[in-house]
């Protein structure tokens, strides 16, 4: 693409078409993530624990599968090409979850047992969600980045815009989710017609994708490299490293290998060196009458590139235990109130429509945080989000800490209750706290992550990195499930009645506040966690260590300055016929030497937005050279 096609596409007019698919797609993925857990209740007939389990693992299997659909996009095909194949077989998983409940000679008759599907029925039953979740993770895997890089970050306008795509893709989610837990969700849990609403799901999942497709003539669109694949420069680069530890480092990592004029690609980068992980700087040191290719010594970008996202996994780490959390909300909290009031006058609110409130929340408070907060911000600041992404993300780890508090609490008013009268259970709308809270630090987190993994990875790992925003989802859901079996395990050994905190059909009997209130505090120490890690953190637009202005001592070290010849010795020239002129030298020929002892040369910082290489120029100076000084004024 040339510069000209490249300038002409992308931005908003591009990312609509995104933000429409996005919308589709989330009505129903949305509207499942909320409702599958009474739908493996009721119809698959899987007991509380094994209902819960079983969502969150489809869910973190989801998650997880977007690391397909980054590194495909990152070494095979485009961004834009990876997103529809997998759209396919999304939309295909659907079709198949939409049939099982249609018929029900593929579904399981009840049995009393934790589990009751078997035979092919269970075939079915885990092929379709596999599916699903290969196509709905695949995509995730490669369309936040596609929508990224429809702007330009090294272009201050542009860069601003990418803070606010990421915002609106959150509005899009939101926008479309609010369907979908309202519409969908009542549908399928208070009429029961979850054909219906896996059908809505697929059709509007079909009509998101055809929009994506009509959209490609607006893209900019990069092709990947194979020799640019994420998984063979990261290897190189620590092959290189070993095979070449027992090299000494330079004293300066200017000798380090780089290559500073990329090939044909104005778009592609050259990251400076950190002091961060010197071992692997070892990759970049060329050993001595030996050909530099690719396994033998490696580019300090490459290199760079290794130690941004290994920089990265501390707080990918550090954001699991939130999601942790976040799974809760649409597993335990749906069925707490499904024991709950849900009555507005004659109409039965669904259990599963309560995330409608942290949604509408959201859906208020983003374009607030993007229209005033962000401006303000950015004015004192001075950063193109008005705040960090590691802030952003600081404060959604904070709430959602609050969240887990205030749900044990209503946890305990709710059992309370119904100990004293089930008959008269307390409103559904006690929930809205937990989720409310939770809500905005979804919107705080999500956005803060996929922002920090999209513009601090390296160009060609952008769709991979991106991903490590639903790896941290995938573990939480998975964490889910481990802590719900150990803690089950541990406490029927431990309590008196043999019973875990969360057992059998009853929630009522169990102790599920004492299950939040662990989260809490476990959530708690996380933060602490997080705060080390995010301090630690080295961003990749920092001025690297070596590339700092150093004062020069003057009383040992003068550049050297060119001599001007005396005009008195001038040889056959009346220099009395003519006032003394220096001849203007021309603009391309080399600067003369300035005398330093009123000031250092100025360094002037790179303009780039995502730490390109930084420049150094000489700055403004009052200082004069000798021919200047000889300069009659006119």
């Amino acid at each position: 693409m040339t510069g000209d096609n490249y300038k002409k596409k992308g931005g908003f007019k591009a990312s609509i078409f995104i933000f429409a698919l996005v919308s589709l797609e989330n009505m129903g993925f949305i509207a499942n993530m909320v409702s599958l857990v009474l739908y493996f209740m009721y119809v698959m007939f899987f007991n509380y624990p094994n209902s819960a389990n079983t969502v969150t693992n489809f869910m973190g299997s989801t998650f997880l599968l977007s690391l397909i659909g980054g590194f495909i996009s990152d070494t095979f095909i485009s961004r834009f090409t990876t997103s529809i194949i997998f759209g396919f077989i999304e939309v295909l998983g659907l079709a198949l979850v939409t049939i099982q409940a249609y018929s029900k000679d593929l579904q399981p008759a009840y049995c009393g047992k934790p589990s009751c599907i078997d035979g092919s029925k269970a075939v079915m039953f885990y092929f379709s969600l596999g599916l699903l979740a290969l196509g709905a993770g695949g995509v995730k895997g490669a369309l936040p980045a596609l929508g990224g890089d429809q702007f330009d970050h090294k272009d201050p306008k542009e860069a601003k815009a990418l803070a606010r795509y990421f915002n609106w893709l959150l509005l899009s989610t939101t926008l479309g989710a609010c369907v979908g837990v309202t519409g969908i969700v009542y549908l399928t849990t208070e009429k029961h017609k979850w054909y219906w609403g896996f059908f809505i799901s697929t059709v509007a999942t079909f009509i998101g994708f055809t929009v994506l497709a009509l959209g490609k003539p607006f893209y900019r669109l990069r092709e990947p490299k194979m020799a640019d694949s994420p998984i063979i420069r990261i290897t190189q680069v620590i092959v290189v490293a070993i095979n070449n530890s027992k090299l000494a480092l330079p004293d300066s990592p200017d000798e380090l290998y780089e290559i500073r004029k990329t090939e044909n690609d104005f778009r592609e980068e050259i990251i400076s060196h950190t002091n961060q992980f010197r071992f692997l700087d070892k990759a970049a040191n060329v050993p001595k009458d030996s050909k530099t290719t690719p396994w033998t010594v490696c580019t300090v970008t490459q290199v760079e590139e290794v130690k941004i996202l290994t920089r990265m996994l501390p707080i990918l780490f550090s954001t699991v235990i939130m999601n942790t959390c976040l799974a809760q909300l649409q597993t335990f909290s749906v069925m707490q109130g499904n024991f709950m009031n849900r009555k507005i006058g004659n109409f039965n609110v669904p259990a599963a429509s309560i995330p409608i409130i942290p949604l509408v929340f959201m859906s208020i408070l983003v374009p607030i945080y993007e229209f005033f907060f962000v401006p303000f911000a950015r004015k004192i600041t001075k950063h193109p989000s008005g705040i960090t992404q590691l802030q952003r993300v600081g404060v959604g780890l904070v709430l959602s800490a609050i969240s887990m508090a205030i749900a044990g609490i209503v946890e305990v008013k709710r059992r309370d209750q119904a100990h004293r009268d089930i008959m008269k259970p307390i409103s559904l709308f006690w929930l809205s706290f937990q989720y409310g809270i939770f809500g905005i630090a979804d919107m705080f987190t999500l956005v803060g992550l996929l922002e920090f993994f999209y513009r601090e990875a390296p160009i060609g790992m952008r769709s991979l990195s991106t991903s490590f925003t639903w790896l941290t989802l995938s573990f939480g859901y998975f964490l889910s499930t481990v802590f719900v079996n150990v803690i089950n395990a541990i406490t029927k050994r431990t309590s008196s009645s043999k019973q875990g905190w969360i057992h059998g059909l009853d929630l009522d009997s169990s102790h599920l506040n004492l299950f939040y209130w662990f989260l809490a505090i476990l959530s708690c120490l996380n933060f602490l966690n997080y705060l080390y890690w995010a301090s630690w953190y080295k961003y990749k637009t920092e001025e690297p260590d070596h590339s700092e202005p150093k004062a020069i001592d003057m009383t040992t070290e003068q550049l050297p300055v060119e001599e001007v010849p005396d005009p008195t010795e001038a040889k056959g020239e009346d220099l009395s016929t003519r006032p003394l002129v220096a001849e203007e030298e021309p603009e391309h020929t080399e600067a003369k030497a300035k005398d330093l002892s009123t000031g250092p040369l100025l360094m002037k910082e790179g303009s780039t937005v995502d730490g390109g290489v930084t420049e150094v120029h000489e700055g403004p100076s009052s200082v004069q050279t000798e021919d200047s000084k000889q300069q009659p004024t006119s």
